[in-house]
């Protein structure tokens, strides 16, 4: 049995990472932590955690010295300390924000305006898509799990990078996202009224995500890679559907890139490579870590159309963490992830 913590438990990705984790047969709770509401019960700020989980909200100083593995839920700039705090007392910590995400410092200063406080700690963290760099994962004690539409665009595109499929110049990429990928505090477009019955894009081809994009699958491709995307609000929850558009390098059949796509994810208990014909839709991974995977072509300009669906709060944030930490902590992958999508 393994104690681990949740720094930041009651922001969406937080609560999401608490609620699975009370399903895990490994592991106990030994603290959550919110700066907010510490010192109440979790189940008073979330009152369907009542009588499954009612631990005291505590501060992050007492999460790391009591649990052997740490999930950091906190937005940018604030999970170098942590990790610095973990490192110090032997913990693996598991960051759901952006600070270890970026293998470039310059990067990090353009896109998020900060420097690095511990150069030396990113030396040592690895970049967690779990399905990618599972090797790198076991051994790692500080894991950057991916951002959400990054965890969307480089599942979708990995076997058509690693095989050398499509033409690196062109790639654009459509994402649609339910508001709680912008977080718990409101803003002006995720109020109700202006979300609701609308379907919007935001930060056209200037979010922070591209950075990340870019470097995964460049890295997948054995060269430099730049990506045009947009992202969209969508009305709805929870969610993630991205769209990529890529011109394939010689005229293949559907059947061929198909076949191809499901021999890359064989064996992948949550990624889906769908039937030809089928399409990916977010309400068949919703509440849950899979990753769905749609394939089609515009055989007119040779145009590899690719669709993916995540659940941004699952496989693209709290799932993906507790998938990392079950690699690194020798868990079987899907322990504690087993959940059937929330279809209705």
């Amino acid at each position: 049995m393994i104690s681990v913590g949740v720094i930041g438990a009651t922001g969406y990705a937080g609560v999401e990472l608490t609620r699975l984790l009370l399903g895990h047969p490994g592991i106990r709770i030994a603290g959550l932590s919110s700066v907010t509401f510490e010192g109440k019960a979790i189940s008073e700020v979330y009152p369907g955690f009542a009588g499954l989980c009612d631990v005291t909200l505590t501060d992050m100083d007492k999460v790391i010295e009591d649990a052997e593995v740490v999930f950091a839920s906190l937005p940018h700039g604030l999970s170098e300390e942590i990790a610095e705090k973990c490192a110090r007392e032997g913990r693996v910590l598991v960051d759901l924000g952006a600070d270890f995400r970026l293998h470039d410092e310059g990067d990090y200063r353009e896109w998020y305006g900060l420097d690095y406080s511990y150069p030396e700690l990113h030396k040592k963290a690895v970049y967690g898509l779990s399905e990618l760099y599972r090797e790198k994962i076991k051994a790692a004690d500080i894991i950057a799990n991916p951002g959400c539409y990054p965890t969307s665009v480089a599942l979708g595109l990995a076997p058509a990078m690693k095989n050398g499929l499509v033409l690196l110049d062109g790639i654009v990429i459509d994402s649609k996202s339910g508001v709680t990928g912008a977080g718990r505090s409101l803003t002006q477009n995720t109020h109700f009224p202006e979300a609701n019955e609308s379907i919007s894009a935001y930060k056209a081809g200037c979010h922070r995500h591209t950075p990340e994009i870019e470097q995964t699958l460049s890295e997948l491709a054995g060269e430099r890679v730049a990506v045009t995307f947009v992202p969209h609000l969508l009305p709805v929850n929870r969610g993630i559907e991205s769209t990529i558009y890529c011109r394939l390098k010689e005229s293949l059949s559907l059947g061929e890139i198909h076949k191809i796509y499901t021999e890359f994810y064989l064996g992948e208990r949550f990624v889906r490579v769908m039937p030809e014909g089928e399409y990916a839709a977010i309400k068949n991974v919703r509440c849950s870590n899979y990753c769905d995977i749609s394939l089609h072509c515009d055989i007119r300009t040779n145009t590899l159309i690719i669709s993916t669906v995540i659940d941004n709060m699952v496989k693209g944030a709290a799932g993906q963490a507790i998938q990392n930490m079950n690699i690194r902590c020798g868990f079987d992958e899907s322990a504690g992830l087993l959940l059937p999508p929330a279809i209705i």
